[in-house]
């Protein structure tokens, strides 16, 4: 079992983002998506940087896929959408049919992501045809479903050689919009929001009036309130055939993170996360806000 590192889904500083992939070069991470999926304003680093960045992360052994736009609202995000699609060097991640769409037609291998509604097995064979490689599992899905979609392809080989993974750390990326909420949060329109999202590297926290934390505000993205977690889950997962465990760039700590995570896939001991609240619901079928179970091992 393999671990990924997906997109990072915040507004960070260009040296952030070099810091953040310096530090996380030598971790036990198998493979890094780069890219901007939430909003084409963010535009710390250009699509060449993103391109010149996995360079250097291939270079040190990481096998580096770039992700794209997942909500394209303009011509020139349509654009941009053309140059990730048409260079040659690296994994596309697809995160919106105008993507598949472009890479089928180039007969190019790609990666679905988790916003692409893949919920059943012939769906996934669909895909397939279009030359998909591998598919992460939409988030709201439950272990259950995935156990029934993985056995339904094992039973008619529908679609043999597809890796499946998982989102299993990090706050849950759940809905985007038009409008930016984090902008509307300060009172400012969304085309002079003045970048506000960066005042906020890991999102805006957004409670009940009861003080729950129901939501996480990240620009035109709803995310969970509470940070999904699937660490004790990892023995069914590999039990099921799951491929790689997907983790969620945090601001600070990812690298305890990652050596936890493998550290459980490699049935070792020694770490803990930290101890706050998290939450697993959706892949017990229940409320994705709910944490069945302790999560820590």
């Amino acid at each position: 079992m393999k671990l990924s590192l997906g997109p990072i889904l915040y507004f960070w500083s260009k040296q952030k983002i070099y810091d953040f992939y310096e530090s996380v070069a030598d971790t036990r991470i198998d493979i890094i998506y780069l890219g901007e999926t939430v909003c084409s304003k963010r535009r710390s680093l250009k699509t060449q940087d993103w391109i010149s960045l996995a360079n250097e992360l291939a270079e040190n052994g990481k096998q580096v896929v770039l992700s794209t736009l997942t909500l394209i609202e303009a011509e020139s995000e349509l654009n941009t959408l053309r140059q990730v699609c048409e260079q040659r060097d690296f994994l596309v991640e697809a995160n919106d049919m105008a993507a598949v769409q472009l890479l089928s037609e180039k007969n190019r291998p790609f990666v679905s992501g988790p916003f692409i509604n893949i919920y059943n097995a012939k769906t996934l064979e669909f895909f397939h045809r279009q030359k998909l490689k591998r598919w992460v599992m939409p988030v709201e899905l439950s272990g259950e479903t995935l156990s029934q979609i993985l056995q339904q392809i094992k039973e008619t080989k529908l679609a043999e050689g597809i890796e499946t993974e998982v989102f299993s750390y990090g706050q849950l990326p759940l809905a985007f919009s038009a409008r930016c909420f984090t902008a509307r949060a300060h009172e400012l329109p969304k085309d002079q929001c003045e970048f506000v999202c960066e005042e906020y590297p890991d999102g805006l926290p957004f409670t009940s009036q009861e003080g729950e934390e129901v939501f996480t505000i990240n620009g035109i993205q709803t995310q969970s309130g509470l940070c999904y977690n699937l660490l004790k889950e990892i023995p069914d997962m590999q039990q099921m055939g799951v491929d790689i465990l997907r983790l969620s760039p945090q601001y600070e700590g990812i690298e305890h993170v990652i050596q936890t995570f493998s550290n459980v896939i490699l049935d070792k001991a020694g770490l803990e996360l930290e101890e706050k609240p998290y939450c697993n619901g959706y892949w017990y079928r229940k409320p994705g806000k709910d944490e069945i179970g302790a999560v820590l091992p």
